[in-house]
């Protein structure tokens, strides 16, 4: 099952970078301008302080006023936005900090995802994580990499997410799946910032098909234990790459 959206609305989020949830429903022109506005943010074409004018985004957007201000309330809401009163409003800055204080919650967090999804996964969630696996066998990263261009790396992003989405899902705990989307996408901008310098590609492929392996075969510790090799990876290269 996919993005619950409603067909006018569908072909405004074919395009995004930061992937809308499996299952989530999107049917208003809000939800659209948010997750538009949020794939702006986090891929840094509104980078780090850019004030964000209201006529501008609704231009870009192709939306309405109402839209535009309710997805930077809610973006705001979420770290992404900052929002003065009687000095506008401005794409958060990020701070190296921020680091440590998302790596100590989404460590934990997606390992123990991972564990749940182990024991909780279905015929579904089984049949999902066997085409990721397929997927994974038949696009190796090597050949990803060595094609010139932005566009394979964004594919490889994207298959990261449908890779942690697949695994979130098979927890069937909703407030988890919430909280896990949120701090993915956190982590997504701190990928973007340091994206030209990132090395362990070939790395996080691995760790993706030992993850989804373990999950197939309802293996809860072999699923934790990977997930969580897999994200401390991520954030001790970022660690590198922003700060070394």
């Amino acid at each position: 099952m996919g993005v619950a959206v409603s067909r006018g609305h569908s072909a405004a989020l074919t395009d995004l970078t930061v992937l809308v949830p499996p299952g989530t429903p999107v049917r208003s022109l809000s939800a659209v301008a948010y997750y538009r506005l949020r794939d702006l943010v986090v891929t840094l074409e509104l980078p780090p302080g850019a004030v964000l004018e209201e006529r501008q985004l609704m231009e870009r957007l192709q939306l309405g006023r109402t839209p535009v201000r309710e997805a930077v309330r809610r973006l705001s809401g979420e770290g992404l936005v900052r929002i003065f009163a009687r000095r506008g409003t401005v794409v958060a800055p990020v701070d190296v900090r921020d680091l440590t204080h998302v790596s100590e919650v989404r460590t934990d967090l997606e390992a123990l995802g991972a564990k749940l999804a182990a024991q909780r996964a279905d015929s579904a969630d089984r049949s999902r994580t066997r085409e990721l696996l397929d997927e994974i066998g038949a696009a190796p990263l090597t050949a990803l990499s060595a094609t010139p261009g932005p566009e394979p790396v964004r594919s490889l992003i994207r298959l990261d997410q449908r890779v942690h989405h697949c695994v979130h899902r098979a927890t069937h705990n909703r407030y988890l799946q919430e909280t896990l989307s949120q701090y993915l996408t956190l982590s997504l901008r701190l990928w973007f910032l340091g994206l030209e310098r990132v090395r362990r590609l070939e790395e996080a492929i691995t760790e993706h098909r030992d993850v989804l392996t373990a999950v197939l075969d309802g293996d809860g510790e072999a699923a934790e234990q990977a997930a969580r090799s897999h994200v401390s990876g991520f954030w001790q290269e970022m660690r590198r790459v922003l700060t070394g």
